[in-house]
């Protein structure tokens, strides 16, 4: 059941107008990525979840071990399990034009079919099971996602990963951020 927005009262932080810990964190935001997403101005309101997200976004997608492929399929594979239509959308745009995920893998996690990549639907399947299931995934995932090549070390990874796709799709939720422009065209019908 989806609520929409609840958080009303607050106003996503203007870069032009931020001003201390706000603006550090929005600075270091444009360094990253060239712009200031939607998403990126409602989390600034606390400056220390938009910190903790760069820094464990960063962190993931450098050090994970994974494939620029498989951090996308982790990544939208959360954010679509978590109903975030701004992550899903953005993710669905990065799998696309950057990531390298194959078309009709992007289409299946979007859709909610299965996945006819076996590698790419064991780290989706890994990455659901541990949202899904609170950190307590059922031994037959673990075991799929062993048999598929993967480590211990890279459950770590997509608990990392969980854990910032909550920042994000959460705050998203709470705020119902607008879609940027450049992921317009990966809406979540």
């Amino acid at each position: 059941m989806t609520t929409g927005p609840f958080i009303k009262s607050l106003q996503p932080v203007v870069h032009a107008d931020a001003q201390g810990a706000q603006k550090e964190v929005l600075d270091i935001a444009l360094k990253q990525v060239g712009f200031i997403p939607n998403m990126y101005a409602g989390m600034a309101i606390v400056p220390g979840v938009l910190s903790t997200y760069l820094h464990g976004y960063e962190i993931f997608r450098k050090q994970s071990g994974l494939t620029s492929a498989e951090q996308e399929v982790v990544f939208l594979a959360i954010s679509q399990y978590n109903g975030c239509d701004y992550c899903t959308a953005a993710h669905s745009m990065l799998a696309e034009k950057m990531s390298g995920v194959p078309a009709e893998v992007l289409a299946a996690i979007r859709a909610r079919t299965p996945i006819p990549d076996a590698k790419l639907a064991a780290v989706a399947a890994m990455a659901v099971e541990i949202v899904s299931k609170h950190g307590q995934p059922d031994h037959a995932v673990v075991k799929a996602f062993m048999d598929a090549g993967y480590t211990e070390t890279h459950v770590l990874f997509i608990v990392m990963a969980a854990s910032v796709k909550v920042l994000s799709n959460y705050t998203n939720q709470a705020f119902g951020t607008p879609l940027d422009a450049m992921f317009a065209a990966y809406k979540v019908a």
